[in-house]
């Protein structure tokens, strides 16, 4: 079967245009034009498409009608005309009118950037909450596209009971539709938020602390998800490879355990609706004890996808500036040279300890060692220490201490009892003190093992 062909087509403001109205609107995408067409180009491999061409368009200002010119209207459909094109991707959200006078110019199926990243996500959900997520989302924006959809926008329909009153029209009736549909979809994602917070309430019962991988589409958290816990989760050079959050215990190097979660890429420009279907799929972050905000140190936009990255944190709710919470991780560091990767170490260790980045390939497996002692070393600063006495025969005890916690000394008295000193997180540090007689140091007469 013959794949689409596609042009991907950037209509960015030139630079003069594109502050004025950043200003106006209290937006900032400090990328380049270039980067945001590669980034588009990237986008539409995503969907397996047959990209004949990226083509820049500037700009000076947006026409309410078809988005760019009617010079570049014709040029582009003359093009499209020519190579034979099925699908035209245009870089920036455009309204119903302006995507249904382009299809009409180009002859061929048009879409903006959000329904290019609500096709990639489609594809990607794998979930039950995912593909619930995706079609909410997808719904939300159809319901003010109909327009778009029909030609007998005039004829109007009779009828009675839910199939609508007399005089309806269809584009009412459709848009009745979906929003009916939108209500059961709403309705089935609470019932898979309360599932979700239910597995929540089991891991809180044991609990390990939670960590997650947040970052850039693409810039190798799965990469980094399976180097971790050996797991098999697509990995791919590929936007958006990982949609569905996926979680798996992981042991750090002094015994500890912890969960690890892998999330869904963030993006520049990401629909408004998206964030909020998908935050659900993001609770992991909200919860996390600590975020490892993974980058591609290597790529030419590290600085802007951080940007985006921290902006959708806030917009969550995260507290960005809290020692210890987010943690950056500078990823790809095998994909740059020698004296790059010398000046990116100078960098971050001018940081300030505690909000000092780690240096890493998850490809190679080069600073994740030091990657696990810095997670370990945070989570232990927060952690409890309790000194504690326990009976000989309390085996079952001593083995359920030595799962939950990290014994940092043991004593054995002249008597038989066992003194533990144990770091636990604040969670547990109530019910281990109920469950064992907590002592402020061991007796005399204690030999050290």
């Amino acid at each position: 079967m013959a794949r689409t062909r596609a042009f991907v087509i950037g209509p960015y403001l030139n630079e003069r245009h594109k502050r004025r109205a950043d200003a106006v609107q209290g937006s900032d995408n400090a990328r380049s034009a270039e980067a945001r067409i590669e980034e588009a180009r990237g986008l539409a491999l995503a969907i397996d498409v047959d990209v004949v061409d990226a083509w820049l368009v500037t700009l000076t200002q947006i026409r309410p009608a078809t988005y760019i010119g009617p010079g570049k209207v014709e040029e582009i459909a003359e093009r499209t005309k020519a190579e034979a094109i099925d699908l035209v991707v245009m870089d920036c959200g455009l309204s119903p009118v302006q995507q249904r006078n382009l299809e009409k110019a180009f002859a061929c199926k048009v879409i903006d950037r959000t329904g290019l990243i609500l096709e990639i996500f489609g594809r990607r959900a794998l979930t039950r909450e995912g593909t619930l997520q995706v079609e909410l989302a997808h719904l939300t924006y159809q319901k003010s596209r109909l327009v778009r959809s029909w030609t007998h926008l005039e004829r109007q329909r009779g009828g009675f009971g839910f199939l609508g009153g007399p005089g309806e029209t269809q584009i009412e009736t459709d848009r009745r539709l979906i929003q009916e549909r939108i209500t059961r979809i709403e309705r089935d994602l609470d019932k898979v938020k309360k599932t979700r917070g239910l597995h929540r309430k089991s891991r809180n019962a044991v609990p390990y602390p939670i960590v997650a991988l947040v970052g850039y589409t693409n810039a190798g958290k799965s990469t980094l998800f399976n180097r971790l816990t050996r797991a098999d989760v697509l990995a791919e050079n590929m936007l958006f490879a990982t949609l569905d959050p996926t979680l798996r215990a992981l042991k750090l190097p002094r015994g500890s355990e912890i969960i690890l979660s892998d999330t869904v890429g963030f993006i520049s420009d990401l629909p408004t609706m998206l964030i909020a279907a998908f935050k659900a799929t993001l609770e992991e972050v909200l919860e996390a004890d600590i975020i490892l905000h993974v980058r591609d140190i290597a790529h030419d936009d590290s600085e802007a996808q951080r940007t985006d990255v921290d902006k959708v944190l806030v917009e969550l709710g995260i507290d960005i500036e809290q020692p210890g919470r987010v943690l950056e991780v500078w990823n790809k560091i095998d994909a740059v040279d020698a004296e790059t990767a010398l000046a990116l170490l100078n960098a971050a260790r001018r940081r300030p300890a505690n909000a000092r980045p780690v240096l890493i390939s998850a490809l190679t497996g080069q600073g994740v060692d030091a990657l696990l002692s810095r997670i370990e070393t945070l989570l232990s600063s927060e952690r409890v220490v309790i000194e504690l006495a326990l009976d000989p025969a309390d085996g079952q005890g001593r083995h359920w201490l030595y799962e939950h916690s990290e014994v940092l000394s043991r004593n054995e008295g002249s008597d038989g009892r066992l003194f533990l000193t144990v770091s636990v997180p604040p969670s547990l540090a109530d019910r281990v003190r109920q469950r064992f007689v907590e002592e402020a140091r061991p007796r005399a007469g204690v030999a050290q093992q």
